[in-house]
């Protein structure tokens, strides 16, 4: 029998009562390989391979219930008179899942078309623009969908009140004329940069709403959002402005067991001082030719495992309640 490395047997004897692939940060552009502000190489035009193996695996599994991408389609490099091709491009390549795809939008889905855009073609619920929702797979389950860039200055109309507020927000936090730039800024205070963003007033009074509805319904929830929302996960730099706030929301219930996200391309997990498990999933943009970042996580009635493929790191995380 083979044991996991923390000495758990469980998650491989019982059967999942559902699973589902998952995937972040392609970021696919049809341009050269490059590096990040950090030096770190990107694989621009090899990341939609990837995305072509993890749909092939997911397929030949024929057990996903559905598939998750966590945002970042296409990256902020690719050419403007482009872009539409190439969301269009990538959103067809996951519709060869053979099975539900969702999607939450991300910094780089926003640099290349307005959500007016954008969200139709992801096929993501929508109302006035905004990109949160939920769904429940299965009766137990219930997972929701945050917008992580509602409070941005990407994304939104120049003349929008949420981009105002954004552009305000950054003025009073980050002293820099470049305000993606950390430049003066210390610990957590790294997060107020322009490619993050925030859960605004009326997306936390639904999510309230939500986990409400759900403590009555006794599921377990599982929220996804672009932004990290525990900086034990991610690097300052990556969180989103208002995760305190959040999470703030997260702790009045019981049901929320994991939050996952993507946009640190690194990836990381924690466990909050709850017990609500937080993973970072690793980019796909960042594998080089040959090697691979996407998953898939088998849900159990205490506990959801993520199982990852070559950069992507397996993950087991049992609830604590």
């Amino acid at each position: 029998m083979m044991v996991l490395e923390n000495g758990s047997v469980a998650a491989q004897i019982r059967r999942p009562l559902f699973s589902f692939g998952v995937i972040s940060d392609v970021q696919y552009a049809d341009i050269p390989d490059g590096r990040s502000f950090l030096g770190v190489p990107r694989y621009y035009q090899h990341s939609i391979l990837v995305l072509q193996r993890a749909v092939q695996k997911w397929n030949y599994m024929c057990n996903l219930s559905f598939a998750i991408n966590f945002g970042d389609i296409v990256d902020g490099f690719c050419p403007k008179e482009e872009s539409l091709n190439a969301v269009e491009k990538m959103a067809a390549e996951f519709e060869r899942f053979n099975g539900p795809v969702y999607h939450m939008i991300g910094n780089h889905c926003l640099y290349n078309l307005p959500r007016e855009k954008l969200l139709p073609i992801l096929k993501i619920p929508s109302h006035d623009g905004f990109a949160y929702y939920h769904f429940s797979p299965t009766p137990d389950y219930r997972f929701i969908v945050l917008d992580a860039y509602d409070i941005s200055a990407i994304g939104w109309p120049e003349d929008h009140p949420n981009k105002a507020k954004a552009l305000e927000f950054l003025k009073e936090k980050n002293p820099n004329e470049d305000k993606n730039s950390p430049n003066g800024l210390s610990g957590f205070e790294r997060r107020y940069l322009m490619f993050n963003g925030a859960v605004g007033k009326e997306q936390l009074e639904w999510l309230d709403h939500a986990l409400q509805d759900a403590t009555k319904s006794n599921q377990n929830v599982i929220i996804c959002c672009h932004l990290p929302l525990h900086p034990g996960a991610c690097s300052p730099a990556a969180l989103l402005w208002n995760y305190e706030e959040v999470l703030d929301v997260i702790h009045r219930y019981k049901c929320v067991k994991a939050c996952i996200a993507g946009h640190d391309h690194k990836g990381g997990h924690a466990v909050d001082s709850l017990g609500v498990h937080h993973r970072v999933l690793e980019a796909a943009l960042e594998c080089p030719p040959g090697t691979d970042a996407f998953g898939y996580i088998d849900v159990y009635d205490d506990r959801i495992s993520l199982v990852g493929t070559d950069r992507m790191k397996s993950t087991d995380m049992l609830f604590s309640s």
